[in-house]
């Protein structure tokens, strides 16, 4: 199951040695639940959620979809909600587009909607700002990965969900408008991807 070439390029870029125990440790009920799912031969709903859903919630959910498709991991769908809505913030669109996806702005309104794509014949990831509870996302039978502290401190209980996941990750945002913003955003895409690579790749397949 081969993404972008490019995308490609820099999933074996990807160094898994730097993941600590520790994190690992983190990691490791994300791995359970999805390994659940595919044992059981049920759809595995993730929704990745920050306090804004403007950049890590949308780094993961773009890269868990990727993940999924390079490990050929089937009936993954991948979305991601705030505790408020904003927008996609346009570095975070930007960061995923330089490592391989194609990346189109739909709008042009305040809260603009990006298609996402991953692989030539896939449906793209369709991202854009909204509440964990939005229409748009699932409304029971998924997991609830808490990508901030702030979202996994202020929401104790997600509605709907199966498992509340914390896996946080430092916020970029506090680089934005400094002369680091860019390699700040990438370092942070570039973890996020590692460690989802590091997850899919524990996945055992059914009959596998």
């Amino acid at each position: 199951m081969k993404t972008f070439e490019k995308i490609e390029n820099t999933i074996a870029s990807l160094q898994t040695g730097s993941i600590s125990d520790a994190r690992k440790t983190i990691l490791q009920p994300l791995i359970d639940f999805i390994q659940g799912k595919v044992d059981a031969d049920e759809t595995i709903r993730l929704n990745f959620i920050c306090t804004h859903n403007s950049r890590r919630s949308h780094l993961s959910q773009v890269w868990a979809q990727a993940m999924a498709y390079h490990f050929n991991i089937k009936n993954v769908f991948c979305y991601s909600g705030g505790t408020e809505a904003t927008a996609l913030f346009p570095m975070a669109a930007e960061t995923l587009g330089n490592t391989g996806f194609d990346v189109v702005r739909r709008s042009d309104d305040k809260n603009p909607v990006y298609s996402i794509k991953y692989a030539p014949n896939e449906h793209p990831v369709i991202c854009f700002s909204k509440t964990l509870d939005d229409d748009f996302n699932p409304q029971s039978n998924f997991a609830a990965i808490m990508t901030c502290s702030q979202a996994d401190g202020g929401c104790p209980f997600i509605a709907g969900a199966e498992k509340r996941i914390p896996i946080t990750f430092e916020d970029p945002k506090v680089f934005d408008n400094t002369p680091q913003q860019a390699e700040k955003y990438h370092e942070r895409s570039i973890q996020i991807a590692t460690e989802l690579f590091f997850v899919f790749s524990k996945i055992t397949p059914k009959n596998g």
